[in-house]
């Protein structure tokens, strides 16, 4: 059994698509020295179809993803190591899937005016998330609730303001590279 004193709990760079996530993420996990990963390339082709087509997920869609993120985050503890991973979390429910994952999660929920991040989608290229279907997650999100280890970062600024913020919000300013919080 992993013991959680020794490695600290993962960080899920949360939130709608175009928040922000992948670019805070890879920040945190470099600033951090943590691996890192995309739990968008986690998902099943069929998922990946269906949101390109503009048809939004369901919970039954989301279920065996969420299980392979969380997987993800468990062998990374079990060698040793704290992860940083970028996945929506959008409903406790998916939170408490990922919530289940050896070594412990935090989550860094990136939320802002809708109208900026619908901008960022429309700006962006390559993505197969389109920007028709964030109406769709934000009905979904439901911000953390009480009770649930993490916090909320707006992301007006900078990508740097917004990871420092992150990281002040954390307790982990200051904490960047070979410290308890990134791996040995």
């Amino acid at each position: 059994m992993l013991d959680r004193v020794t490695i600290p709990p993962h960080l899920v760079v949360m939130g709608v698509s175009g928040s922000g996530k992948t670019t805070v993420a890879t920040r945190l996990a470099q600033l951090l020295d943590r691996p890192f990963a995309e739990a968008d390339d986690m998902h099943p082709p069929a998922n990946v179809a269906k949101m390109a087509a503009g048809t939004p997920l369901t919970d039954a869609d989301r279920e065996p993803w969420l299980r392979t993120v969380r997987d993800w985050l468990s062998s990374q503890a079990e060698q040793g190591r704290s992860a940083v991973v970028t996945c929506s979390a959008l409903r406790r429910a998916y939170r408490d899937v990922l919530r289940a994952a050896a070594g412990g999660v935090r989550f860094v929920h990136l939320d802002g005016d809708p109208e900026l991040i619908a901008t960022r989608m429309k700006q962006r290229k390559g993505h197969f998330m389109p920007a028709s279907l964030l109406r769709s997650q934000l009905d979904t999100l439901e911000p953390l609730q009480p009770g649930e280890d993490g916090v909320r970062v707006p992301i007006e600024g900078t990508p740097g303001d917004i990871v420092a913020d992150a990281l002040r919000r954390l307790g982990l300013e200051g904490d960047h590279g070979a410290t308890p919080y990134g791996h040995a």
